[in-house]
């Protein structure tokens, strides 16, 4: 089994070892099950929980001081789960896999995706907050209540900042309402391949001070993630403009006429940056087994895995 996971893409981050060492732990967890299905989940599962990264326990607030999460997740047969704007899920990775497995549709929402998981037994009700991102709400002046309040609070915020909330510039510090360096990190990600099959996931908390209900890249199919029988694909980086432009789907477009995992991310990622101007990251497995990742934000931590079947 081959296991390659990101933790998103951004600014350097402040404390990058331990970062480090969990994506190293996610890779090896993956690569230790039998199918890249269970590979996937497992290894983004591992980063669910750790509040370093933005998905799970570690994902941002929206406008409404509520934390939902979303992801997808995607097979070489083209079979296909995501779930989103789910409140207090921490593994929205295994939702995602539910919606695949259990029903006929691709993609369930809201506090539908949360009763469904609650029925297959998924765990729900999970406090999603971290000091961090307590302490960083309690200072900010934020709407009582009334969408067009919170989308004027947030329309001046919103998009101001690297996409998954790493903001290294100078406002970060001035400015109370604007998102942390340390704070809001990033989406996570895992592609796999046993030397049959492929699969891809990727999981998010979203952006830091988005409207309530905001769903970004992460779990549109083709956008933060996709899978066909000639590579596995996970994208991080600035949703709205990842959606536009379905940066996943791009990178196995250009593995399906011939590039490899590492020539079509790059590819892929040039494109990106000349259509949009933003910032954002893709990693790949293609069926011949070549890894490939590429950004052009200010990092993007990866770690990989192996283990013979």
């Amino acid at each position: 089994m081959q296991v390659l996971v990101h933790g998103g893409a951004g600014s350097d981050p402040d404390d990058p070892e331990p970062r480090q060492k969990t994506l190293e732990q996610a890779a090896e967890t993956g690569a230790a099950e039998s199918d890249p299905v269970d590979a996937v989940e497992a290894a983004v599962a591992v980063l669910e929980t750790n509040p370093q990264f933005n998905a799970g326990v570690g994902s941002a607030v929206q406008s409404d001081g509520r934390i939902r999460t979303d992801a997808g997740l995607m097979t070489d047969d083209r079979s296909v789960g995501a779930a989103c704007s789910m409140p207090d899920v921490e593994h929205a990775v295994s939702v995602a896999r539910l919606v695949m497995e259990e029903t006929p549709h691709g993609f369930v929402s809201g506090d539908h995706a949360v009763s469904l998981a609650d029925a297959y037994g998924l765990e729900t009700g999970v406090d999603l907050w971290s000091e961090r991102t307590r302490e960083r709400w309690a200072e900010l002046d934020a709407p009582a209540d009334g969408t067009k309040a919170q989308l004027e609070w947030i329309r001046e915020r919103y998009g101001d900042s690297d996409p998954d909330g790493r903001d290294d510039d100078a406002n970060s510090d001035a400015d109370p309402e604007r998102p942390d360096s340390d704070l809001d990190h990033d989406t996570v990600g895992a592609v796999a391949f046993d030397g049959d099959s492929l699969a891809a996931a990727t999981s998010t908390g979203g952006r830091w001070l988005a409207l309530a209900g905001r769903v970004g890249d992460v779990p549109q199919v083709g956008a933060g993630f996709y899978c066909s029988p000639a590579g596995a694909v996970s994208a991080t980086g600035a949703g709205e403009d990842i959606a536009r432009v379905t940066l996943s789907r791009r990178v196995a477009r250009h593995i399906e006429r011939g590039c490899d995992a590492d020539e079509a991310t790059t590819l892929a990622i040039e494109e990106f940056a000349e259509l949009t101007g933003s910032t954002a990251g893709v990693i790949a497995i293609d069926a011949r087994g070549t890894l490939g990742s590429a950004y052009n934000s200010a990092a993007m931590q990866t770690a990989r895995a192996t283990r013979q079947r």
